[in-house]
């Protein structure tokens, strides 16, 4: 996974964001395993969705999400796979595709 460490993206609250599949970084944020790990989950996520659909999805999803009780980002399928998995360093070698569906 290609890392740029910058200070325009992503913005001043989080640390990195995944644009299809390259990790932008905060300059001084520290990037640990667990997070690039997670980010490599939504690599994953963007390949089988053909990129593009990854993003409509996932805005799609945030949007009929946000008037919904309990915290949108996190109840995002894309999210709860990349966060559930994030601190198994096997994950990704025996995934299966689509693991995000079954968080339905």
């Amino acid at each position: 996974m290609l890392i740029i460490h910058n200070t325009l993206l992503p913005l001043k609250r989080f640390d990195a964001m995944n644009l299809f599949g390259v990790l932008l970084c905060r300059k001084g944020a520290v990037i640990t395993d667990d997070l690039i790990r997670h980010e490599r989950i939504h690599t994953m996520q963007m390949i089988e969705t053909l990129f593009i659909g990854f993003y409509l999805w996932y805005l799609v999803e945030w949007l009929l999400r946000l008037p919904l009780r309990g915290n949108a980002y996190s109840n995002l399928l894309f999210e709860r796979e990349a966060y559930g998995h994030m601190h198994d360093p096997d994950y990704l070698r025996s995934r299966r595709p689509y693991a995000w569906l079954r968080k339905c």
